[in-house]
């Protein structure tokens, strides 16, 4: 388990996902020799000759090492791999790529490094305007074999992967298939490059070797050092530098949710949640970024029942405005394959402004002026936000979802400034949506506590279990020392959520529940037996949830249920639901892995 330096920024790069898979780790920067390279002119005659002599040497050298690194790996299966060595090998005997080369050494009097960098610059330009995306990849094959030519022409011996140490994430430029081929992958967790598309030979090798990676980030090597924590998302093309440690705990999840997922087939993903005495469960995804969109809908769900809006404020200078709110808002509303979407308005402030607004720094910043307590100090950023969300409803069926609600002032103001932003916009001639649905997240003790009073205000519950715990439990889920006391079936968590799905279901509203209890199979029977509505969790645990349930019935959940509040102890609880989970569904939950 790593953790995030909080002291660092936290950055979030888009590229291209070319191998799938979700991995947390250090990062390790891999070979920026292409940045270091040096000009200088040849002002005598006589260092021409010298400069020419030093290119080829670097090209033999470069040959050496490539038919040395192709005769260790003579024993892989598969021809790949080989191909791509043969096809370098054959690019530094190209004698147009040589006397090219050549000509700027004797014809502008500049240094070897100089005239490969020019030559491989005309290069790119040719593959540039190439029509096919398969030929435009093969760029990167004249790229890595310019950047060997420049290592050797620097002296300089690049760093071979397998001696790095365990369970790092390599970034890099580009990587060459005979780096890629030679990683151990007991040490090599993934990698992202600058450059890189699908069709690269970088992306088919790390495909065939199962490492997760993403391409194309263009500046990936300016934005990482060594040992920096880091996410990458190979599945939705995300790449998350110096995350948080709530972030970062959200995809340690989700690569074991990966993981399980592998195994499980995507045939009957999309069936409905329903019982098989016709008690129907709607199934929803938990996003951060849009481009989480497609595995939500392959993997099952119906509609996006969470949507964290933070990181549209990352990675910038300035505050998003409106329009840029709405970009984002669109395109989860109008994703085809989901029938609504629930947008979170922004839980920032404390320690998770990423803009820097100068606040100052608190001492319990999970306690502190953060969500909907933020949103109503800052009421000019907050209505910016319900501007485009309430435009949103335009392009399909929006919720607004309010984060940390504690009190019904909370609400009201919310609701209050939440209805003045549309009257504004219905005055200004704007179109809109039919009517919104508002809704709390109950994440905060005092919520559960007047719960019969918040369902007169809202249209629903969505029940935040990861905050809920560790507010009830008084436990700092992210403190290593105290995780053990994170339980959601603690019998005061599980008597929490039963109340406000009582209070919910008597007040005539939907109950949901978003936090990460939902998507764990393990405890789906119980949340059964509690009715919730609408069950909201990472894309990649949807169908086993949705398999348990088809496969279940209201009333055994119900029965489970009324077992389970019998015990005192969590523990004991823990232990007998296991044990029914495995003698129940024995092929969702082998013992002992087998």
């Amino acid at each position: 388990m790593i953790t995030a330096d909080k002291e660092k920024k936290t950055i979030v790069l888009k590229g291209i996902g070319v191998s799938p898979g979700v991995v947390t780790g250090k990062a390790y920067l891999f070979d920026r020799l292409e940045a270091q390279i040096s000009f200088y002119k040849l002002d005598d005659p006589s260092l021409v000759s010298k400069e020419i002599k030093r290119y080829r040497n670097a090209l033999r050298e470069s040959e050496r090492q490539l038919q040395g690194v192709k005769n260790k790996l003579r024993h892989l299966e598969g021809v790949e791999t080989l191909h791509i060595l043969d096809v370098h090998i054959t690019i530094l005997k190209d004698k147009k790529f040589i006397n090219q080369t050549l000509g700027h050494i004797k014809e502008m009097n500049v240094n070897a490094e100089w005239a490969v960098r020019m030559t491989i610059d005309k290069y790119r330009e040719i593959f540039e305007k190439m029509e096919d995306e398969y030929l435009r990849g093969r760029f990167s094959d004249i790229q890595y074999v310019g950047q060997r030519i420049l290592g050797n022409l620097a002296g300089k011996k690049r760093a071979p992967i397998t001696e790095i140490g365990e369970g790092v994430i390599i970034i890099a430029a580009d990587l060459s298939p005979a780096d890629t081929a030679q990683m151990k992958i007991d040490k090599v967790l993934a990698f992202g490059t600058d450059i890189g598309g699908k069709t690269s030979h970088t992306a088919i090798v790390a495909r065939s070797l199962e490492i997760p990676a993403v391409v194309g980030l263009e500046s990936i090597t300016r934005a990482v050092h060594t040992n920096d924590d880091i996410i990458i998302d190979g599945s939705a093309g995300l790449v998350i530098v110096n995350p948080d440690p709530e972030v970062l705990r959200r995809y340690e999840d989700k690569r074991k949710h990966f993981l399980d997922a592998r195994q499980i087939s995507l045939t009957d993903a999309t069936l409905p949640a329903v019982t098989k005495d016709g008690f129907r469960v709607e199934i929803a995804c938990n996003i951060e970024f849009v481009e989480e969109i497609p595995s939500a809908v392959i993997h099952g769900a119906e509609g996006i029942g969470l949507y964290r809006t933070e990181f549209i404020y990352i990675n910038r200078e300035q505050l998003p405005t409106e329009e840029e709110h709405l970009s984002f808002y669109r395109q989860v509303v109008g994703a085809a394959g989901l029938s609504w979407a629930t947008i979170r308005t922004f839980d920032l402030g404390g320690d998770k402004f990423f803009s820097d607004p100068k606040l100052a720094k608190e001492m319990n910043p999970q306690m502190g002026l953060r969500a909907i307590r933020f949103c109503l100090k800052e009421i000019e950023l907050f209505k910016i936000q319900l501007r485009a969300i309430i435009r949103a409803s335009a392009y399909g069926k929006v919720r607004v979802l309010f984060p940390m609600i504690s009190g019904l002032e909370e609400i009201r103001e919310a609701k209050r400034i939440f209805y003045e932003v549309k009257e504004g916009l219905l005055a200004e001639g704007v179109r809109l949506g039919d009517r919104m649905e508002i809704g709390v997240m109950v994440e905060v003790p005092s919520a559960v506590v007047i719960a019969d009073e918040l369902a007169k205000e809202v249209d629903f519950f969505s029940i935040g279990t990861n905050d809920l715990i560790q507010y009830a439990l008084a436990i700092d889920r992210i403190n290593d020392r105290v995780t053990y006391l994170y339980e959601p079936l603690h019998p005061a968590v599980l008597r929490l959520i039963e109340r406000v799905a009582k209070i919910g279901h008597e007040a005539g509203i939907k109950v949901a529940m978003c936090g990460e209890m939902a998507g764990d199979p393990s405890y789906t029977l119980i949340l059964l037996g509690l009715g919730l509505d609408e069950l909201s969790m990472n894309p990649l645990a949807i169908p086993r949830v949705k398999k348990i349930i088809r496969g279940s019935n209201m009333e055994e959940g119900k029965e489970l249920l009324k077992k389970v509040m019998a015990f005192q102890l969590a523990v004991d609880i823990r232990q007998f639901v296991e044990g029914y989970m495995q003698e129940r569904f024995p092929e969702e939950f082998p013992v002992n892995g087998q």
